[in-house]
């Protein structure tokens, strides 16, 4: 995992949510509408801690945890800056994989919005899986992002070699096999793994979780250019174009082409 910490050492995630706001804007709609109204929620691969400081200011007792350590230096940063290190339960450097040192049954609900497009091996998404059935409670919610292998392989076709070494049909043909995406480029988005779109609800409710939904968190807006959403800011309504958007989230047609999807699910006890 040493490719993945040196990449968000020094690339600006919370920067990327600022400048891609459609992404989080729809989903933490669908969070707010799923989260139980109190209680203590896990970010887990929270990066810079984006969600985590909204759930703070909602009133939640959050837990933080991060596989990069100077993005969980960074999160606890924040929390101090705006002035709600008071609602926060701990902040931890942790591999999503092996969650050490938190107990069984303690969230009531759960966000893991990037360790599983960052672990290629079978195993380790499983691992991760479980650790997130383990550390949430019974009937317990939980929020996991996805990225997905269509959207990526239009990507690959539209930009090649912005995408490298997705630049030749037999390399884009092995990608659409197995979804796993080294980018030659140094200091290029670091190693990833990309879903087909149908194998995410099996997946999840695989490890133990009910599906409630599955959202294309960019939906459309991943293919609108910024010169186009400018159209819609220039008439005033860019609040109608969100909302469009927020709308269409839900729509199985468009989960394809959306880059980041996200999967909403309850754990079920046994």
């Amino acid at each position: 995992m040493k490719n993945v910490i040196d990449y968000y050492a020094k690339f600006d995630e919370w920067g990327r949510l600022d400048r891609e706001p459609i992404e989080f804007t729809v989903n933490w709609h669908y969070m707010k509408a799923y989260l139980p109204q109190s209680g203590h929620v896990l970010d887990n691969g929270a990066g810079p801690g984006k969600y985590a400081m909204e759930l703070a200011k909602l009133g939640y007792n959050v837990t933080l945890s991060d596989l990069t350590p100077n993005l969980v230096e960074l999160a606890k940063g924040k929390a101090s800056e705006l002035g709600l290190a008071d609602k926060f339960q701990g902040f931890h450097t942790l591999n999503a994989t092996s969650l050490g040192g938190i107990s069984d049954d303690s969230f009531d609900a759960s966000l893991m919005l990037g360790p599983l497009y960052h672990l290629q091996d079978e195993g380790d998404r499983i691992a991760a899986a479980k650790e997130l059935y383990r550390v949430t409670k019974n009937d317990g919610i939980v929020f996991v992002a996805f990225q997905s292998r269509m959207r990526m392989l239009l990507t690959s076709l539209l930009f090649p070699n912005a995408w490298k070494p997705n630049d030749n049909m037999a390399a884009i043909s092995h990608f659409k096999e197995d979804g796993i995406f080294n980018h030659t480029d140094a200091g290029r988005f670091t190693g990833a793994y990309y879903f087909n779109v149908e194998d995410i609800k099996p997946f999840m409710e695989s490890q133990g979780f009910e599906t409630l939904e599955l959202i294309g968190s960019s939906n459309l807006a991943a293919l609108i250019s910024q010169e186009q959403k400018q159209y819609w800011s220039d008439r005033g309504e860019s609040g109608e174009f969100i909302d469009v958007l927020i709308k269409l989230a839900r729509d199985p047609s468009i989960l394809g082409i959306s880059s980041h999807l996200l999967y909403i699910g309850r754990k079920i006890g046994v």
